[in-house]
């Protein structure tokens, strides 16, 4: 179950928020009092009230808005009990001076906006001691091993005591999807995405539409991208939908992994039961001494996109090779003025992760591949590494490639004027392939349709490498068509 934390400053808005998650199927909202302007009014809140209610009346050192005195806030909490409300917060020190009363259900919380301590377990047996229906506990992470250490504890104590145990900050959000995995009676979310009442809280929507969060159980496998910073990641969307298309027990998550934090973070996967991960900056190439077995493609490429964890063991792959030249496969039957491979000279910007796998698939098909970077000395690594040639940035236009490809994020949302390379120097017979996804239709790929070339959009390669990953995560073939549609469907259209 999912609980909806409203906090609006008018009993009117409170209720339309209220009504509205009603209907998008909520079953418990928390009526945050403590963001209410004026005097609390709970017969206009609790009447009629759509769903099962949290009361909360959060104070400043806590995290919340209230500011008034202590004795006013505590009288607000017991005329919400007295009024039936079917679950109450209360903090630690105050639970003891306020006693159960009727049928309403205590949530006896700990908030700290600073860390996550240690001593997680002590602190739950002490607020075991108060008489809680709930123990919430709610702390800070700052490295993942914090959500590691919090859904330990939400596994062990919730077989004695429901208990929901979170995570905050943008390191924590793995810990609000997996409450269920791990027990928990139910999970903390937002009205809306962009008011999170507390750090790293996602909304409803994304909760029930990507997460499926309802859905998630003792039994749930969990996948996820590893990444730093990782808010950007689409992946979620489209793996997600995937296994919902297919009716699958599984949760895909994204975990956002500093490079310090890789090796224990990888150690640790089996705790929360991860079956595979995604793999994208800064890590593609960190993972490969981390992995008991590499595909051959990868030990060529240097680089790894995909995690598969069997038994004791992480099979590393590269799915970026395989879809990209999938792409180009395709774009080079339809472009008839390049005849062959062999014949192709193919300039690729950028010397990253991706323009690595697509440089190692061109050469292997035997094109003349040159790599070109605004930092010569990684295009010139690059370039010895794969046995093919590099140039300055500064010269990429003396090269004249019948394929182009874009491995740099100039183009990507939000800077969606900008394009790596120059119209004049498009010709219509160039295969041009733009490896960004967000937006599909870069500038880039715009003007190479007004120029005639055959283009290849990072939508292609991106779905492509993500139904690649889930053939290898799950055995069964992907719903491209599904992923294809999601991703579109969020990332709209976009207007140059």
């Amino acid at each position: 179950m999912i609980c909806v934390s409203i906090g609006r400053g008018r009993h009117k808005h409170m209720l339309l928020e209220h009504q509205n998650l009603a209907e998008k199927g909520a079953k418990l909202v928390e009526l945050r009092f403590d963001f209410i302007y004026t005097d609390v009014n709970l017969k206009r809140l609790l009447d009629d009230r759509p769903t099962a209610v949290l009361a909360t009346c959060r104070r400043e050192r806590d995290g919340g808005r209230w500011t008034a005195n202590e004795e006013k806030r505590l009288t607000l909490l017991r005329a919400a009990i007295v009024a039936g409300v079917e679950y109450v917060d209360l903090e630690e020190d105050i639970a003891g001076s306020i006693p159960r009363f009727g049928k309403t259900k205590r949530v006896i919380s700990y908030h700290n906006f600073r860390e996550t301590p240690e001593n997680l377990d002590e602190i739950h047996e002490r607020m075991a001691k108060l008489d809680p229906d709930v123990v919430k506990i709610a702390t800070m992470a700052h490295r993942p091993h914090d959500c590691i250490r919090m859904l330990k504890m939400v596994k062990d104590k919730s077989r004695t005591i429901p208990t929901v145990g979170l995570c905050m900050g943008e390191i924590g959000i793995p810990t609000r999807i997996l409450q269920g995995k791990f027990g928990a009676p139910f999970t903390y979310a937002t009205f809306h995405h962009e008011r999170a009442l507390a750090p790293g809280q996602l909304s409803y929507d994304q909760m029930s539409r990507i997460y499926h969060y309802d859905d998630i159980n003792l039994q749930t496998n969990v996948y996820g991208v590893i990444a730093d910073p990782i808010a950007h990641s689409l992946s979620p969307l489209i793996h997600n939908v995937a296994f919902r298309e297919l009716k699958l027990n599984n949760v895909y998550v994204p975990f956002r992994i500093p490079s310090e934090d890789l090796e224990m973070f990888l150690k640790e996967c089996a705790q929360l039961d991860i079956k595979g991960l995604s793999v994208t900056i800064p890590h593609k190439e960190a993972v490969l001494p981390l992995a008991t077995r590499l595909d051959p493609a990868v030990e060529e490429i240097g680089a790894a996109n995909t995690l598969v964890f069997d038994r004791d063991q992480r099979i590393a792959y590269n799915t970026d090779y395989k879809a990209a030249m999938e792409s180009i496969d395709k774009a080079m039957t339809m472009q008839t003025a390049v005849s062959s491979y062999k014949e192709s000279v193919a300039l690729i910007l950028g010397a990253g992760g991706v323009a690595k796998a697509i440089a190692y698939g061109l050469t292997r098909r035997g094109a003349d591949v040159v790599i070109t970077s605004r930092t010569y000395n990684r295009a010139k690594q690059l370039a010895d590494e794969l046995d093919c040639r590099a140039v300055e940035w500064g010269q990429r236009y003396k090269v004249k490639p019948n394929i182009l490809v874009n491995g740099t994020p100039v183009g990507m949302h939000p800077n969606v004027d900008d394009s790596p390379y120059d119209v004049k120097y498009l010709t219509g017979s160039m295969v041009v392939f733009d490896t960004i996804y967000n937006p599909e239709q870069t500038l880039l790929i715009k003007q190479a349709r007004q120029q005639n070339c055959v283009v290849v959009t990072g939508v292609d390669m991106f779905v492509g490498q993500a139904a690649v990953q889930f053939e290898l995560f799950t055995g069964l073939a992907a719903p491209r068509q599904t992923m294809r549609d999601e991703l579109k469907r969020t990332i709209g259209p976009v207007k140059f």
